[in-house]
């Protein structure tokens, strides 16, 4: 009877290691998609326009515009390799008054558990020196949105637009906050901004997953963050070229987090 129960007992620990190892040895191939949700907030409050969020300055803040243009999309798999997409389809517009388009919709994208992506705020300059007819279909899309000024002005990178009141400025003043290429007495800066977020789990994309990535964008941060940029300050709300416009890129590039993924 021992005997038996040794077998027994031998038999089971053999089944789970075999079971075990065949989790461990899954095989990954394919292709898959991938989803990126940008959720807008202002601080840690939903977003939403036409609301009154206060800042570290005291201003009082309404949005009635948030735009701005995804770009250059990398993805970096657990083992550290990256799958970049391709550059031609991986210009997009987020629209906090359009919800369809705050979900970026990755297609064909190789089966691998991910762990980080990158991307940037804008159109990058070698997509620009393409020229006009080198944009694509996303020039029109662009110019449709009024996410451009013109061709020679350039693409609007981000387009945050409200009025604001302050101690000292009682009436509301608009403001418009628009990052981009500027060129000042012949000289460019070209206010591109590139993130790289961490995920905290691995996003799986396989043939028959498809992960979703929720990514916070806090747009509190476009002119409160590291940098305070007072939008009543001056004659004028404008903010479209100058040292502030330097200041505000850069806190674009820290406005993004990733809250959590899906694997569904």
């Amino acid at each position: 009877m021992k005997f038996q129960l040794k077998n027994i007992a031998a038999i089971v620990v053999i089944a789970i290691s075999l079971f075990s190892c065949s989790n461990d040895d899954e095989v990954i191939s394919g292709e898959g998609n991938l989803k990126l949700e940008f959720d807008n907030t202002y601080g840690s409050a939903n977003f939403a326009f036409n609301t009154e969020y206060t800042n570290s300055n005291g201003e009082k803040v309404k949005a009635t515009q948030l735009k701005y243009i995804v770009s250059n999309i990398v993805l970096t798999k657990a083992d550290g390799t990256t799958f970049t997409y391709p550059k031609s389809t991986s210009y997009f517009i987020v629209d906090e008054a359009t919800t369809a388009s705050q979900i970026l919709n990755l297609a064909k994208i190789p089966a691998a558990d991910y762990k980080s992506v990158k991307f940037g705020i804008g159109v990058d300059r070698a997509q620009w020196e393409l020229g006009a007819t080198g944009q694509g279909d996303f020039l029109a899309a662009a110019q449709t949105a009024s996410m451009m000024w013109n061709w020679t002005g350039g693409y609007k990178f981000v387009n945050f637009e409200g009025n604001a009141t302050s101690s000292t400025l009682t009436t509301p003043r608009n403001f418009r906050v628009h990052t981009g290429k500027v060129v000042v007495n012949n000289v460019e800066t070209y206010n591109y901004a590139e993130i790289t977020i961490p995920f905290p789990s691995v996003a799986k994309v396989r043939t028959t997953i498809t992960p979703q990535v929720h990514i916070l964008a806090d747009a509190k941060k476009i002119v409160d963050g590291e940098n305070k940029i007072a939008v009543t300050a001056g004659t004028s709300g404008d903010i479209m070229s100058g040292d502030r416009l330097a200041l505000i890129t850069a806190n674009v590039s820290k406005m993004f987090t990733i809250d959590h993924v899906h694997n569904d």
